[in-house]
């Protein structure tokens, strides 16, 4: 059947709606790839930022570290004589004593009851010397004159030399028993400080046994820790400042550096002698060793952020882009921080880096820009 000049009508207006959708559409799409283009585009760019470069300069350098406080010098105290009772005990622990002080106080009445036993052996082997010296010379008299023989003088000399020797057998048991007795108090063997003690009075002390520990002078000093990489920047000699929360800070000084590095933690110690401070063996300290001035690579302060706990700068490559550089952060000042791993001479961000990430393109202008457009106008 013909279409009816109506439905030739409506189908024309279809057609007609359908162009019209057509173009729409493309126009539409047309208008998305310029976008494109023109986002993908060489002039495109990103943030606005101002870069620095990392430089070589000599600063001040400071060398961070901490450790235990421990005694210049333990000396253990101990008796010498064994068997004894102690009968006194002149000192306590905390107690600053001089060297020779009297310590402990043995029982001695053995001791000088066999002193006055041997000092009556000398005085009777003086005087037997004494006799037989002069029957030797009576004796060498006699045979001049011929009338003593020989054999006679010779048991007269014989007996001379066992009196000398008897004499000089009595004078050294004498000075053995003079010196166990003088054993018999215990002294400081050096000036210091008490810081324990293991005998009390009544106590059967053996010989050997250990009765007190002192610090030689009361000299403390911090065993410092120091990472590997620094430690050969540490010198004997060179200040310190040495805190702890407990009892605040004191200076020190380094007395030694000791030549071996711990393999499993990668440290060394500095011992470091402290000028007193209130500091107690076995505390916990912290060491801010002065190196001297040292070259080191430095970059803006404000450049350093803190990602994850991190710190870092972001290094401006080549192609545009930037990346996050970890760094180890040396010694801070105000306008400038000396830093490890970053290479002189590298691009770092420093205005607009704490909204980049890792990767992002940027648009560096010139870090003095901002100020000489502010200054134009007042040139007028």
């Amino acid at each position: 059947m013909a279409p009816t000049p109506s439905t030739r009508l409506i189908r024309t207006f279809a057609l007609a709606l359908m162009l019209g959708l057509g173009l729409t559409v493309a126009a539409c799409g047309g208008h998305g790839d310029e976008k494109a283009e023109k986002s993908e585009a060489p002039g495109a760019s990103g943030p606005t930022v101002t870069v620095a470069t990392a430089s070589t300069i000599t600063l001040p350098r400071l060398v961070t570290a901490s450790g235990t406080v421990t005694a210049w010098q333990e000396v253990p105290v101990g008796a010498e004589v064994g068997g004894l009772v102690a009968t006194a005990v002149y000192v306590d622990e905390g107690t600053y004593v001089r060297q020779g002080q009297p310590l402990v106080q043995l029982n001695d009445a053995l001791l000088r009851a066999q002193l006055r036993q041997q000092q009556a052996g000398v005085q009777t082997a003086e005087a037997n010397l004494s006799r037989d010296d002069a029957a030797l010379a009576r004796s060498q008299e006699l045979k001049e004159r011929g009338f003593l023989s020989q054999a006679s003088l010779d048991a007269a000399l014989a007996n001379q030399r066992a009196a000398s020797a008897n004499l000089a057998s009595a004078r050294a048991a004498l000075s053995e028993t003079q010196t166990r007795l003088a054993q018999a108090t215990l002294r400081a063997p050096v000036s210091g400080l008490i810081i324990s003690r293991s005998v009390t009075r009544g106590q059967i002390v053996q010989a050997g046994t250990e009765m007190f520990r002192m610090v030689r002078d009361g000299r403390l000093e911090l065993d410092a820790q120091v990472p590997e990489t620094e430690l050969a920047l540490v010198r004997a000699g060179q200040t310190a400042t040495v805190s702890s929360d407990q009892v605040g800070q004191t200076t020190g000084r380094v007395r030694i550096v000791t030549p071996e590095v711990n393999a499993n933690s990668r440290l060394g110690v500095a011992r470091i002698a402290l000028a007193g401070g209130g500091f107690r063996s076995g505390m916990f300290a912290k060491a801010s060793i002065d190196v001297g001035a040292q070259p080191t690579i430095t970059v803006p302060t404000v450049s350093i952020l803190y990602r994850e706990n991190r710190s870092g700068v972001f290094i401006l490559m080549t192609n545009g882009h930037v990346r996050f550089q970890q760094v180890t952060v040396l010694s801070r000042a105000e306008d400038r921080t000396s830093v490890t791993g970053v290479n002189a001479g590298a691009q770092v961000v420093v205005e607009g880096a704490g909204f980049l990430g890792d990767g992002d393109r940027v648009n560096v202008v010139p870090a003095q820009a901002p100020a000489a457009s502010a200054a134009a106008p007042a040139a007028r």
